[in-house]
């Protein structure tokens, strides 16, 4: 689909690896190539990206998809406990490099996270290019993504819930502005990323400290010069005062990075139709019949 000038310029930017685990664990029947090999994400996955540039209401003009490939990242070493690939089905694993090749044959751009994550690259990306079009769509679900959400220049879409949360909504949601959501993360934790958080520091009165105070720096040792009522602050605060170093990692953790190299210019993101060749040669060494005919804008106008 070729960019039209009369159009609003959207980007979105997708997170390919929660796509490839959410095809896999899907109701989706089992999918094997001629090989035997499970191709059952990245079909999924394929689909879902093919219904997305359909989508009229979502109207894509520039888009990008992020892996993590590895699934480590420099937050391993930092952090013992934090998420890996240990015990993820090795047949999803096996996917991931196949996965980047199909959905480069449709024409979109494909980062690798290597020493980051996906997290930090769609991050950068929002930001790199959140003024160079009329708004940044993110499609994950993902809480740390809150953290870019500016006005309703940049929003967090989650496809399977056909939500879509502005700078208002992330307040609406999680209590506080998106700059917090490190911190919050920090406080209350993140089971998905293996981040435990503080005893005792729930959502309520992570939200309201934070609230307050912006940042988990700011909140005083001694609840008494706290200003703001917090249940069991006495209990928090002791927990606060002997673990703010634990909670200033998991800050550091949780922090998207937002200068990663992106190696791609705003125009190497448009979306200018699925490339035949390369695309049915793809859905050919698959086996794929359904998928085949799928496309309905080919990047030579047929």
């Amino acid at each position: 689909m070729a960019e039209d000038s009369g159009r609003p310029r959207r980007l979105h930017l997708v997170d390919g690896t929660y796509e490839l685990f959410r095809a896999h664990f899907s109701k989706r029947p089992a999918r094997r190539a001629p090989d035997g090999r499970d191709v059952k994400a990245t079909v999924g996955l394929v689909g879902s990206l093919l219904g997305l540039l359909d989508d009229e209401d979502e109207a894509v003009t520039h888009l990008g998809v992020a892996f993590d490939h590895p699934i480590e990242s420099w937050r391993n070493e930092r952090f013992a406990d934090y998420k890996s690939s240990a015990g993820i089905d090795e047949d999803l694993l096996a996917q991931f490099a196949g996965a980047e090749e199909a959905v480069a044959t449709l024409g979109v751009h494909v980062w690798r996270a290597v020493e980051v994550e996906a997290d930090d690259v769609l991050a950068s990306a929002a930001v790199t290019f959140a003024g160079e079009v009329d708004q940044v769509r993110v499609l994950t679900p993902d809480k740390d993504l809150a953290q870019v959400v500016d006005g309703q220049r940049v929003v967090q879409v989650d496809r399977r819930r056909d939500t879509v949360r502005d700078e208002d909504g992330v307040r609406e949601r999680f209590g506080v502005a998106p700059a917090s959501i490190p911190d919050l993360l920090a406080l209350v934790g993140d089971d998905a990323d293996g981040i435990p958080g503080l005893p005792g520091f729930g959502a309520r009165s992570s939200a309201t400290l934070l609230a307050h105070y912006g940042d988990l720096d700011a909140i005083p040792d001694e609840h008494t010069d706290w200003t703001v009522p917090v249940r069991g602050a006495a209990r928090l605060a002791e927990t606060l005062r002997g673990r703010r170093e634990d909670a200033r990692l998991y800050r550091e953790l949780t922090r998207l990075g937002t200068d990663h190299p992106l190696e791609v210019e705003l125009d190497g993101l448009v979306v200018a139709g699925v490339p035949r060749g390369p695309y049915l040669a793809w859905c050919d060494a698959l086996g794929l019949t359904t998928l085949r005919e799928r496309p309905t804008r080919w990047a030579d106008g047929g």
